[in-house]
């Protein structure tokens, strides 16, 4: 492995702007190329990181001796075949969320991480807030006790970007479900330790996406297209293998009380119980009949946390440390979006299988 590792960036959109801060604070890692299928953005984005190698071919990147890293900033659908074909030409990947649209296509990504031996992580940012260390860290003390129910949302008003890659299922693979909803459950699931997901009863639709004159404020705003294919709304119960179960809801339209984006979690312990972000932990003491409520004293993000996945992606390289969001972790998180898909199209609750 050579002193400083080498990046190659694939997508050179909006995303990849939160990702060049981290590779230009890590001690580890520099990006040398990058690639996208259009030729006058990337010479753009070039010029304003003075990037030497440039290409729309991917597969020069995955060539390259020089390249160990590949992150990947691209739609949805892409994921898979990227990262497989990066992983079997001996690069570590870092790849942005959903680590793939499907669970089967994360299996595949996982038997190219084994047969390459290299790092496949998903780049779930919310984990690196530094409220989210500090409760996962609470939490995984005891604090909590067994952690029996969980509930958690991600909610906007009109909050969506509403171009090809986010409403269109060839593109994106679903909607808030899979874009937001992937955020929101894989921090539930991390905070509650992982448990193994069973069965899942959900319902996924857009109640207000083809209502007339529907718009959007991000970005620009404007009318949602009427070939928006998507849902806009998703909800589901879940049931794990330890008896825990999770309430989720996610949207990009809701009629909900918020300028931008409601994001929450909140978990029910036998011992306490906890709200994320605020960082408070609830418990009782039954002798004195007193109830408490406290918060965490917290010290402020050094980083924003889409650089600081980077820098711990390369660190974890170079310390031969395991993945910061190892790829079963994205498995159980898609085994369960994609379970709230299935139990829409069947209308009953269904099985997931791990």
């Amino acid at each position: 492995m050579a002193e400083t590792l080498k990046v190659g960036v694939i997508g050179v959109g909006g995303i990849l702007r939160t990702h060049m801060p981290g590779w230009a604070a890590s001690e580890h890692a520099e990006v040398i190329a990058a690639c996208d299928i259009n030729p006058a953005a990337l010479q753009v984005w070039a010029q304003n990181y003075n990037i030497p190698k440039l290409t729309t071919d991917p597969g020069e990147l995955f060539s390259d001796p020089d390249i160990d890293i590949i992150d990947l900033c691209v739609p949805n659908m892409y994921h898979a075949p990227l990262a497989i074909a990066a992983l079997d030409a001996g690069k570590h990947v870092i790849c942005e969320k959903p680590l793939a649209p499907t669970p089967a296509e994360i299996r595949q990504m996982i038997e190219a991480r084994d047969r390459s031996g290299k790092m496949l992580m998903t780049a779930q940012h919310f984990r690196f807030k530094g409220t989210s260390q500090a409760m996962k860290a609470e939490i995984d003390l005891g604090t909590l006790g067994d952690i029996y129910h969980a509930r958690s949302w991600m909610l906007r008003r009109n909050g969506l970007v509403a171009t090809p890659t986010f409403i269109h299922k060839k593109h994106s693979g679903g909607g808030p479900c899979i874009d937001i909803g992937v955020h929101v459950l894989d921090l539930t699931l991390w905070l509650m330790g992982n448990p193994q997901p069973v069965a899942v009863s959900g319902v996924a639709k857009a109640p207000l996406a083809h209502h007339e004159g529907a718009f959007a404020v991000w970005r620009g705003g404007g009318l949602i297209p009427q070939d928006f294919d998507v849902e806009d709304f998703a909800a589901a119960f879940v049931r794990f293998e330890n008896g825990a179960t999770l309430m989720i809801e996610v949207s990009w339209l809701l009629h909900h009380d918020t300028d931008g984006e409601d994001m929450q979690i909140w978990l029910y312990g036998t011992e306490a119980g906890c709200h994320w972000p605020s960082a408070h932990f609830h418990s009782t003491n039954y002798q004195t009949k007193q109830l408490y409520t406290n918060r965490l004293r917290l010290t402020n993000d050094v980083m924003e946390p889409h650089a600081l996945e980077c820098v711990a992606f390369a660190q974890a390289i170079v310390d031969g440390a395991p993945s910061p969001v190892p790829a079963e972790h994205s498995l159980q998180v898609l085994s369960i979006l994609d379970g709230i898909y299935r139990s829409q199209r069947e209308g009953r609750e269904v099985s997931i299988e791990m």
